[in-house]
């Protein structure tokens, strides 16, 4: 999930986990299946978690793929990926991950179906956030598909506690889709993902059909 740039780089893997589970109230394993729904995640698919965190979604994304599919992780904090690797291990999962940073992914260009960026976006600065989207549509398939979920702007409707854990950082959506269309990406559709303030957009390399 998260992925912050240089001194913000999040280091605590296990009290995130308890966080995540804290502020979903024990929702995060429907909250993950519903982020790959959004994505459309399907078997044999090559998926790509830029911001992994901990990795409970890249192995919730090979659970879906299955064996003739592929997942890779990753996260600028070791810290993370360490927690990530062996949380991969405990259940027996093929994911893989990579400690990188979003804007720069060890990827080659025009790789991997699927590309998941939650809840990462915010951390970084907006002209980072550009090159991280930019990076992702490098890399993803001509016909592939990228999923970003964030925490949105809140508002009066907003008053639960993921709103009031997560002070620190949000998206706009007019803003995100900007980005998102200046990589010369298409809108497929967007909204809430149903959770607090989180809000997505799935997004596909512009002319695809």
């Amino acid at each position: 999930m998260p992925q912050e740039s240089g001194k913000g780089v999040i280091r605590w893997a296990t009290r995130y986990d308890w966080l995540v589970t804290f502020f979903t109230l024990g929702r995060e394993r429907a909250l993950r299946e519903r982020m790959l729904d959004l994505a459309r995640v399907v078997k044999g698919e090559s998926v790509l978690d830029v911001g992994c965190g901990t990795g409970t979604l890249a192995i919730a994304a090979k659970r879906r793929v299955g064996d003739a599919g592929t997942v890779h992780g990753i996260d600028p904090s070791p810290e993370m990926i360490d927690r990530a690797r062996k949380k991969a291990k405990r259940a027996h999962s093929g994911a893989v991950f990579h400690v990188a940073s979003a804007e720069s992914l060890p990827f080659d260009t025009r790789s991997v179906d699927v590309v998941l960026s939650t809840v990462m976006l915010h951390h970084l600065p907006r002209a980072v956030r550009g090159q991280a989207i930019e990076e992702m549509r490098r890399v993803v398939k001509s016909n592939g598909r990228i999923l970003i979920v964030d925490f949105g702007k809140q508002t009066s409707a907003h008053r639960g506690l993921m709103a009031h854990f997560h002070q620190h950082g949000r998206v706009s959506m007019a803003d995100l889709a900007a980005l998102v269309e200046q990589a010369t990406l298409g809108i497929v559709e967007s909204g809430s993902v149903g959770l607090g303030t989180l809000i997505y957009i799935l997004a596909a390399p512009a002319g695809a059909g």
